[in-house]
């Protein structure tokens, strides 16, 4: 009985799955390959008669590399020599899958636009258990290995967490939301995934621009310093209803993605830089309780509408700020960035509020909290390693982060012990000079391409002017009148900007909300292939 033909030297393929090729599977285009290697003897057939070889198509996993090859086991190559050649063809990546396993034909069509990886648990199963194929008694299904879209594997996959280093090593560009070129993703580049697995966490930055434009706005109403303004209340009535009606509907949308898609947003709270848009949502619900205007609103507040804000924001400090502190692989030296002041301007805020319903107490000690995270986020950031790569060009845009603590410090100080003393003025003066620092370098702002988090930078212009305002009306001169309207009409034109920017992109040019590739990427390297040694030493 003649033998099969020995594998190549140093590598061994198992046959693990034949299929009969009668049926069109859409492999007709791959070249002609070797039989499949079989694990038991060969049956049938006298020992002297010739076997005739069956056209097969196989699909064999490497022991050695755990690559999937395909075989269509028509005729074997013959070198020179007269020993077989393994002609064997190693999928290629696509983008769609966690090892490598290109699909093409039913099996494409069959996963294309399959996006119940990210669905809620609840949802998974069912939908998952109508798209697999019966499993074959005593034998194996391919869709249920580990790495296989749709498997139990990936699943795991998908449900651990993320580490942060992961994160720094496989995306780039703003936000850190661009994939790495030699990086593959779970879900399929080529196709629009559906709008609440593209909307982003960091959506809530547009509510936080126009929340702290109303309370700039009313600021400039009812300020005595400002008053030869004679700016109008309806003003900040106007723009406390945009911004209120701006909140429902994020907060309606995102609140369907955490239904639906709970398992991207897991992928979100891992991420780095998204985390701190968490203290977003409370953060502008603060800035609306802050800003309602007189006619709608009680000059003092009711304390549960504290409680109710500052609650969830208490505990995202006790799970971010514990981590911080533990040292672990998400300690503030790892993933400290520009944004993390998001983290600490909360407390501040809430301070405000609470001096709004009267809790003077309570307002203190968020106050010392965020005074005791802010100096060590500050130095952090400010004491970068000698190794530490300068944040990319579109990343610029975070560094006016820097101003929105101080100048909520100030503010804060002032709601809360009723005058713009010693203390206020030294939290203020430290985000003018940042200001200034940052103004000088224009060119930090220009070149690159429009993103929504760009909201979130927004409120840290209005908050300085806010605070110059308060400025004014302790120190009430030229200098400081004209400062306060020269700060408040740059924040109000950028906030304009922005907005006609988002009605662009969003209704004219539709592109407002691409492919969240960030939250894609997976947990390690070993799904993309092992040609880019160049790239992971240069990622390392």
């Amino acid at each position: 009985m003649a033998s099969a033909p020995s594998p190549p030297a140093g590598q061994l393929f198992v046959d693990i799955h034949t299929v009969l090729s009668d049926c069109d599977d859409g492999f007709a285009n791959l070249r002609d390959g070797q039989q499949p290697i079989r694990a038991g003897a060969a049956g049938g057939g006298s020992p002297g008669e010739e076997r005739k070889p069956v056209p097969l198509l196989a699909r064999q996993i490497s022991l050695e590399s755990g690559i999937a090859v395909l075989d269509t086991g028509k005729e074997v190559k013959r070198g020179s020599s007269g020993k077989a050649k393994a002609d064997n063809r190693v999928l290629s990546r696509n983008g769609k899958s966690l090892g490598g396993l290109s699909a093409t034909g039913e099996d494409a069509a069959h996963r294309k636009g399959d996006f119940n990886i990210f669905r809620t648990k609840s949802t998974l199963g069912s939908r998952q258990n109508s798209l697999l194929p019966s499993r074959r008694e005593n034998g194996p299904d391919l869709h249920r290995a580990d790495g296989a879209p749709g498997s139990a594997g990936m699943e795991d996959r998908i449900n651990e967490s993320v580490p942060a280093g992961r994160y720094f090593a496989a995306l780039r560009g703003p936000e850190l939301d661009q994939v790495r070129d030699y990086e593959d993703i779970l879900l399929p580049k080529d196709e629009v995934w559906p709008f609440l697995l593209r909307f982003p966490i960091g959506s809530f930055g547009m509510c936080l621009g126009l929340g702290s434009q109303a309370i700039l706005w009313g600021a400039l109403a009812t300020s005595p310093a400002m008053a030869f303004l004679h700016v109008t209340p309806d003003i900040n009535l106007a723009l406390w209803l945009i911004a209120l009606a701006v909140f429902a509907a994020v907060a309606v949308t995102y609140t369907l993605k955490c239904i639906f898609y709970f398992e991207a947003i897991r992928r979100e709270y891992f991420h780095p830089v998204r985390v701190n848009f968490f203290f977003a949502p409370w953060i502008a619900c603060m800035f609306l309780a802050i800003g309602a205007p007189p006619r709608i609103a009680p000059k003092l507040l009711h304390p549960a509408t504290w409680c109710t804000f500052i609650a969830p924001v208490f505990v995202l400090e006790l799970k971010i700020y514990g981590q911080w502190l533990s040292g672990g692989k998400r300690r503030l030296s790892k993933v400290a960035n520009p944004s993390s002041h998001l983290s600490v301007v909360g407390n501040f805020v809430g301070a405000i509020l609470a001096a709004r319903v009267g809790w003077a107490e309570a307002g203190k000690f968020l106050w010392a909290v965020g005074l005791a995270h802010y100096l060590c986020v500050f130095v952090t950031l400010y004491q970068r390693l000698p190794t530490s790569e300068a944040l990319p060009k579109e990343l610029h845009p975070v560094y006016s982060m820097f101003i929105a603590t101080p100048s909520a410090a100030s503010i804060a100080w002032k709601a809360i012990y009723g005058e713009f003393d010693a203390v206020a003025r030294t939290f203020y003066f430290i985000a003018l000079f940042l200001y200034c620092s940052l103004v000088v370098r224009i060119n930090f702002f220009r070149g690159f391409r429009f993103s929504m988090a760009w909201w979130a930078y927004t409120f840290p212009m209005t908050t300085a002017s806010v605070a110059t305002i308060r400025y004014a009306e302790e120190v009430p001169c030229a200098f400081s009148k004209g400062l306060a309207l020269s700060l408040s009409l740059m924040s109000s034109t950028m906030v304009s900007l922005l907005f006609l920017c988002t009605l662009l992109h969003a209704f004219v040019w539709r592109s407002l909300f691409p492919n969240d590739l960030a939250i894609a990427i997976t947990k390690d390297r070993s799904g993309g292939t092992r040609s880019h040694g160049k790239e992971k030493r240069h990622a390392k």
